[in-house]
């Protein structure tokens, strides 16, 4: 939790952010995710000053639990002085204990973003999906709760000025931002609306750039003039050079196919799992994992 300190911003932690997404379609399939095609509502998690402290975390936690879908697990809520924002007991359950920092015991709107990625912890906890390594898994946790729909509190917990900061969770605004714009695009939904930080907005808009970058790669016809002129380039190389070779800068690799048509290996826009097509020109692909069409030209 940064708390008047510097906010990090860019994209530090987009590979791990990516491999996240993927993993998430791996264990959960495409069905379970776009059962999460519905967002939690902003009037579900309100927070008011003049709300009782302890029911009123308790209400924000069971809507979490029935946003996830947990429905024979029970959060306990507790505050105490730490020094991140929050902190959850991993146990068998069906009870959780959540502990809350004391500061949001005055800050009571963003309760319901340290609870959307502790009550997270659990969700991933249950279905036995971890990165090795504490970052890693907290990396996770951010982009699971923001592409299954309770992430965008996160982000709009993040407000910067010349005075002050504070951002919740693992993930810089920006790549908050990117995954709710990964989410957007797959489930045609517009989560701006319900920001309430003109930082979330921007972050959101960068996020959104980067996101639509990722549909604009070659070999995928819609990648731009100069993307198309790269890969040709690399594609004669391949061809006049069997044999794998480094093309450093690009998502694409080209490798031989024993005798056959050399292929081209590159990352599915939507789940980032890697689609693997022949070099042989106008080709439609279909991503095995999220079940994404691709036109492209190999």
């Amino acid at each position: 939790m940064a708390n008047g300190g510097p906010v990090e911003h860019g994209y530090p932690h987009l590979d791990t952010v990516r491999a996240s997404i993927t993993a998430l379609y791996r264990r959960l399939s495409y069905d379970t995710i776009h059962t999460f095609a519905t967002s939690v509502a902003p009037v579900d998690v309100a927070f008011g000053d003049i709300d009782d402290l302890y029911l009123g975390a308790q209400r924000v936690a069971r809507e979490m639990v029935r946003h996830y879908r947990l429905p024979d697990a029970r959060m306990i809520i507790g505050f105490r002085d730490m020094t991140h924002a929050a902190n959850v007991e991993l146990t068998a359950g069906p009870e959780y204990f959540v502990e809350l920092n004391d500061r949001f015991r005055t800050h009571r709107r963003d309760i319901g973003a340290a609870l959307a990625h502790e009550v997270m912890h659990v969700y991933l906890h249950r279905i036995d999906l971890s990165f090795p390594g504490t970052r890693d898994n907290e990396i996770l946790t951010d982009t699971a709760a923001t592409y299954l729909g309770a992430g965008w509190l996160l982000l709009d917990a993040y407000r910067e000025d010349a005075a002050s900061s504070q951002k919740l969770g693992y993930l810089t605004p920006e790549e908050f931002g990117y995954v709710l714009a990964k989410r957007a695009l797959v489930f045609g939904e517009d989560p701006s609306v319900w920001f309430t930080s003109p930082q979330a907005y921007t972050a959101y808009t960068k996020g959104m750039a980067k996101a639509r970058g990722d549909e604009q790669q070659p070999p995928l016809t819609a990648a731009g003039w100069a993307g198309r002129r790269r890969y040709a380039k690399d594609r004669r190389h391949a061809q006049d050079h069997p044999g794998p070779g480094p093309h450093p800068g690009v998502p694409y690799a080209f490798t031989p196919d024993g005798r056959g048509p050399l292929r081209v290996s590159f990352p599915c826009p939507t789940c980032h799992q890697r689609i693997r097509v022949p070099v042989q020109g106008r080709v439609r692909a279909r991503c095995t994992l999220c079940g994404t069409v691709l036109e492209c030209d190999t």
